[in-house]
């Protein structure tokens, strides 16, 4: 989103209703809110729109699907081909998000893993792009922090 496409307090109140009932109907929205069905309606869709909402998808735990061991490959490429390493790593499944970096790395890679061995084979196939000049595999040991816009939410919606 682009700056002049932040939300307002009123958006916040409506994401932050949203966060707490993710299956709520609009109608229920609006009853919770105190906004119109058709403001609502609007406004989500303007959200949906402007992409201030991410998919369904960043709400599904990989580990669900069997892949418990999660990575952080920091990768150095040749600058001039960061698309082409892009659309290469966008082509393995277990390549959750990529990150364009600022400093001595380029790229910050998120994948996921079955084991020790698959991750292994993923790093392998990061690092065999003719683009890619070094990896570097971290391991994630535990969450402790989960995704989180709460707080934000919180904060704008509190404004008048």
């Amino acid at each position: 989103m682009h700056s002049d496409d932040t939300i307002d307090p009123v958006d916040a109140r409506l994401l932050l209703a949203l966060t707490g009932q993710p299956r709520a109907t609009t109608i229920g929205l609006a009853q919770q809110t105190g906004l119109s069905r058709n403001t609502v309606q609007t406004r989500l869709a303007n959200l949906e729109q402007r992409g201030a909402l991410s998919s369904f998808e960043r709400r599904i735990a990989p580990e669900a699907l069997g892949y418990r061991l999660k990575a952080f490959v920091i990768t150095q490429v040749v600058q001039s081909k960061l698309a082409e390493v892009s659309e290469e790593l966008a082509a393995i499944p277990e390549v959750v998000e990529v990150f364009g970096l600022s400093g001595q790395s380029d790229l910050l890679v998120q994948v996921v893993a079955i084991d020790a061995d698959d991750l292994y084979r993923i790093a392998g196939q990061i690092l065999a792009s003719p683009w890619v000049e070094r990896t570097n595999t971290a391991l994630v040991m535990r969450d402790l922090v989960d995704y989180r816009l709460t707080p934000l939410l919180t904060r704008l919606a509190s404004q008048p």
